[in-house]
């Protein structure tokens, strides 16, 4: 797992673990006066260590494990800010949290803004997944192509995706046209026992939690059993992308899937090296691997047979696009490594192209 996402899910985690404890620790009431004693001061510690996590530590965090780790925009740290305020407005002492409740009255017409601009964002998504419905290939690639210059449409537009292209990977008859492999990513979702073991892990957390819920409420048991049961779909969906459809060629565009979760759709103009050999990826490298190799190296090693290095970054769409994160080289594990160079090779060795396949 590359740093970026690394250090999302630390901030998400931390996040959770700092705001539990605000609403669970933090008293109804806070009984305190303006005078600097040591009485005063040890009262107040728990909604001074509070406003310090919740006002300084998260927002440091954010700063410097979402913004800076990975290249988001600057505005966006009013999103933990204005998270920090809510929480401070229904967990901080009742005469602290009267100071916050002006974020009760914001709210209204800034959920009122987002959602139009969302509604606008998803009725213009879904317009352009319908024309695109006769298209033949990936509904993923077609929405990263469509809207790889508008961040906003991209976030949104590819996880709307997901769902038509997991029925479209998952029976064989909707993906009999796809573009042919060129080579096969070395994963464990490649094998037969891998799909099994997905397959029954889904009937069995669904069996579960529907039998323990069911005495509780039977619709949220049928609800949550009926998400691990379709999850099915998105295995199958999986298993059948590692297996037929790893990297493939779509026009002009080099498409690699880590899977299904994951892909990175590759301007052939911005291919300015394709080199084989063997390179090996430790704890401390912050490099872009898809694949393990056979028999690579130790436990805390990957091993690449491929090397594409790119003349200008490319976007790797990471946890179902919701993780974009740009690279300048990327690292493969391949069944056939000499036979993906020559196919690449072939396919786009041309003025101005391949400047270098070695």
């Amino acid at each position: 797992m590359r740093t970026p996402v690394r250090k999302k899910l630390q901030f998400l985690l931390t996040a959770i673990v700092v705001f539990t404890a605000g609403f669970q620790l933090l008293p109804e009431q806070l009984a305190f006066s303006s005078a600097l004693t040591t009485d005063n001061l040890i009262a107040m510690s728990p909604l001074l260590l509070a406003v310090f996590g919740y006002f300084i530590f998260l927002p440091v965090l954010y700063w410097f494990w979402v913004i800076k780790a990975g290249q988001q925009k600057p505005w966006k740290m009013l999103l933990i800010f204005s998270l920090s305020a809510l929480c401070a407005r229904y967990s901080f002492p009742s005469n602290i949290a009267e100071y916050f409740e002006f974020i009760t009255y914001l709210r209204y017409p800034i959920i009122g803004v987002l959602l139009i601009i969302e509604l606008y964002l998803m009725v213009t998504i879904v317009k352009g997944l319908w024309q695109a419905r006769k298209l033949s290939g990936d509904p993923r690639v077609h929405a990263f192509n469509q809207y790889q210059d508008d961040d906003k449409k991209l976030t949104l537009a590819v996880p709307f995706a997901w769902e038509p292209a997991s029925w479209y990977y998952a029976i064989p008859k909707f993906s009999r046209n796809h573009a042919k492999a060129l080579a096969q990513l070395q994963v464990n979702s490649t094998q037969r026992w891998h799909w099994l073991l997905l397959l029954t892990g889904c009937v069995v957390l669904g069996t579960t939690c529907y039998w323990l819920l069911a005495g509780w409420s039977e619709l949220v048991a049928i609800i949550v059993a009926s998400f691990f049961f379709y999850s099915v779909i998105f295995s199958t969906a999986n298993h059948r992308i590692a297996r037929h459809y790893s990297v493939y060629l779509l026009g002009d565009k080099l498409v690699v899937n880590a899977a299904f979760w994951s892909f990175i759709v590759i301007d052939v103009k911005a291919i300015s090296e394709v080199n084989l050999g063997d390179f090996q990826q430790t704890d401390n490298q912050e490099q872009l691997l898809l694949g393990k190799a056979k028999g690579a190296g130790s436990d805390k090693s990957q091993t690449a047979n491929i090397e594409l290095v790119f003349s200008e970054p490319q976007t790797y769409m990471a946890m179902m696009g919701q993780m974009p994160e740009p690279v300048n080289k990327l690292w493969l594990a391949v069944d056939k490594p000499e036979q993906l160079k020559q196919q690449l090779s072939e396919a786009l060795v041309a003025p101005g192209r391949l400047a270098n396949a070695s």
